[in-house]
């Protein structure tokens, strides 16, 4: 399934609501390094393969933007270390 996730840039976070419940991936942009720091999908909408679009939006994001990215949230580290193409990104 492909989600159109939001860029919230004001607050930092990509977003994306299913079912009426909003899972979010917030991160830190500092001279042109993106920190992810956390993934939040709540119970009830688990298991859809949410956190991995808003990974992929984020370092999507990151790599149009010429950003490096520092994975601080465990969910974007194991993320990355399964899909190379995004390691180059990695500070």
């Amino acid at each position: 399934m492909s989600r159109a996730i939001q860029h919230n840039q004001a607050e930092k976070r990509f977003e994306w609501i299913e079912d009426g419940v909003a899972s979010e991936m917030v991160y830190e942009l500092q001279n042109g390094v993106m920190s992810i720091l956390h993934t939040g999908v709540p119970e009830a909408v688990g298991g859809r393969g949410i956190a991995a679009d808003l990974a992929q939006a984020a370092l999507n994001t990151a790599r149009e933007q010429g950003w490096l990215v520092r994975p601080v949230c465990s969910y974007v580290d194991a993320y990355i270390r399964k899909n190379p193409e995004y390691q180059p990104l990695l500070a």
